[in-house]
């Protein structure tokens, strides 16, 4: 019994710590409040559920990426949802209220959500500002897979964003 408190204190401990990587997840895949709240639900209880696979032979962020991502990506496709825009009033705590730099906000999370799902998550590790060894770890590609993807992600961006900008 104490071995399992144990485990569960130190299960939140580490959610709480890294809740903000799920907040953000949940807001690259989901269009609106609601479809977030679920979303962020649903990587929680996955999370809980694969929690005794962990084994410390990566950092806890790395695995909780992997998890969060898989579950969010498989949830936007079980639910054949396709993201449009994400309302940024559901993302104050990203926002800096500048309204030049709220315009450049809202259109970069624009272009993201014009992305497929899997450039989604590479682009928002790099985002990150992780290492390519660990976007590599976290989406099980190489490390010059990685590093290819992201050239790739960074111009379809440049395209995505001129094009929002001509609008």
């Amino acid at each position: 019994m104490n071995q399992q408190r144990g485990h569960k204190g130190s299960f939140i401990q580490l959610m709480e710590a890294n809740k903000g990587i799920i907040h953000k997840i949940c807001l690259m895949y989901t269009s609106n409040l609601a479809d977030k709240e679920d979303l962020y639900q649903e990587i929680c209880l996955q999370l809980w559920r694969s929690f005794r696979s962990y084994r410390s032979e990566s950092k806890f962020s790395t695995w909780l990426y992997q998890v969060a991502l898989n579950t969010a990506i498989s949830s936007v496709r079980k639910d054949r949802r396709q993201v449009e825009t994400v309302q940024l009033d559901q993302a104050e705590h990203f926002v800096v209220r500048d309204s030049e730099r709220e315009g450049m906000t809202q259109m970069l999370f624009k272009a993201l959500s014009k992305l497929n799902k899997v450039d989604r998550a590479i682009i928002l590790l790099w985002l990150e500002e992780k290492e390519y060894a660990e976007i590599s770890e976290v989406m099980g590609i190489s490390q010059s897979a990685v590093s290819v993807r992201l050239v790739r992600i960074r111009e379809r961006l440049k395209s995505i964003m001129k094009n929002l900008e001509d609008e």
